[in-house]
């Protein structure tokens, strides 16, 4: 199959990797005799679609790839149950991996951002991720058992920065060189929708920005490196470093995806998104647009 033109925007990654982002095409060039490890990072009612990649396995962020002691969803579990988990799906130090999710760009990208985190450069998203494989005549497989057949030999090297709490969401928003981009609804930031999770106060951070993740793609795909840059300068201005945010740390990471693509280098996750900083607390928050 010729290979299709993923935008990469970023310099060429690891492992072979074009960047950030490949495409359908790419990844079925490269599935025979030891290509990529492929993981499905499909969160939610996107779970079990049912079908899948052949060969993937599930890179369960729901599951055991959160940290369930903490006291909102999808938080970054630590580093020796990071490298656990990832060892059980058979992934070496040395291997190249492929993240997608069945909804398109969505929580894939929270799967090459948790890698990223954790020291891993050989990873990226599948652009378009499920449908996309599907629209271009991929096969699929009936869905079976998504662990690897073997342990890995994975080893978890975290990197202080790319995920961050929200005190340094605070230090963040007084920063003239940082802007703090929401990925939510324009209605959520707003205030005006409620809150998909109870309990949780409505509208945004004070001097926070609105760019919902879907801004960043068309048609189920990640914008080109030069549109993407102009979405966030027209946000962030001259700005260098970027806080991204969300419901629960999910599709911030999409932004992230998009960030990167567009050049930016100085990114960086808030993992409790605003199922923390929106939960009852000191912390301030602001409403309208």
């Amino acid at each position: 199959m010729a290979e299709d033109s993923a935008t990469t925007g970023a310099a060429p990654g690891a492992g072979g990797l074009p960047g950030p982002l490949v495409g359908p095409g790419w990844l079925a060039d490269r599935m025979a005799g030891g290509g990529p490890v492929i993981l499905d990072a499909s969160v939610g009612a996107h779970r079990e679609a049912g079908r899948r990649i052949p060969g993937a396995r599930r890179f369960d962020i729901d599951g055991a790839l959160s940290d369930h002691s903490a006291p909102v969803p999808h938080t970054m579990p630590g580093a020796g149950r990071f490298t656990e988990e990832v060892r059980a799906l058979g992934i070496d130090e040395a291997d190249t991996v492929v993240v997608y999710d069945t909804a398109g760009i969505y929580s894939g990208a929270r799967a090459w951002w948790m890698f990223r985190a954790m020291g891993f450069d050989r990873v990226a998203v599948l652009d378009g991720g499920l449908p996309a494989w599907e629209a271009a005549g991929l096969p699929v497989e009936e869905a079976g058992p998504h662990g690897g057949e073997r342990a890995g030999d994975f080893v978890a090297r975290p990197r202080a920065g790319l995920l961050v709490g929200s005190d340094a969401v605070v230090s963040a928003l007084a920063d003239p060189a940082t802007a703090v981009l929401d990925a939510r609804s324009p209605e959520r930031f707003a205030g005006t929708a409620p809150e998909p999770r109870p309990g949780l106060r409505g509208g945004h951070m004070p001097g926070a920005l609105n760019l919902p993740f879907g801004a960043v793609q068309r048609d189920g795909r990640m914008l080109p490196p030069e549109e993407l840059r102009g979405v966030f300068e027209a946000l962030a201005g001259a700005r260098s470093r970027l806080v991204v945010s969300c419901g629960s740390g999910v599709t911030a990471c999409v932004l992230a995806l998009g960030a990167e693509l567009a050049g930016y280098r100085e990114v960086a996750v808030y993992d409790g998104s605003w199922s923390e900083w929106g939960r009852p607390s000191p912390l301030p928050v602001v409403t309208g647009p």
